[in-house]
């Protein structure tokens, strides 16, 4: 599942977020649902297609976000955990579920890392908590070298 990067101005929707940012809110949305519950993955959809808002969402790149998240969750927070300064799930869910999100995308997307990293603190800064997105910031960058070490630093 390798999705083209197209983070562009031009696809920008009512409120100055990108479809492709609200499929990264609401793939925020529903891990943090299924971290917290357990629910099933396609019963978690359901709900957030009937989410305000989920039209003006690139929802393919929504799917490929959350579901790929869920699917190798255990596999991204290997990935990520060796970069934490504690224990995975002493992580608030909002930032567990960004740095899922931000590793699955460094991981099998083309989008820029850089892209990767802004957008991952992006929502850190209008979900997490005060210091959040430092945080994300720093352990996204960490993984660059190792997921894309391929492109120019």
């Amino acid at each position: 599942m390798a999705s083209q990067q197209s983070d562009s101005p031009v696809a920008k929707k009512r409120g100055g977020r990108s479809a492709r940012r609200r499929a990264r809110e609401f793939a925020l949305q529903g891990i943090y649902q299924w971290l917290l519950t357990g629910n099933d993955p396609d019963g978690i959809d359901l709900n957030i297609y009937e989410m305000e808002g989920f039209s003006e969402t690139d929802s393919d790149f929504y799917r490929e976000l959350f579901h790929g998240a869920v699917e190798d969750f255990a596999g991204l927070e290997e990935v990520y955990q060796k970069h934490l300064d504690r224990e995975t799930k002493s992580l608030s869910p909002v930032e567990r579920a960004i740095l899922l999100i931000g590793t699955y995308e460094l991981k099998h997307t083309t989008t820029p890392y850089r892209v990767v990293i802004n957008e991952g603190v992006e929502l850190a800064k209008s979900f997490g908590g005060t210091d959040g997105f430092r945080y994300v910031n720093g352990v996204l960058d960490k993984l660059v070298p190792e997921l894309r070490p391929h492109e120019a630093r």
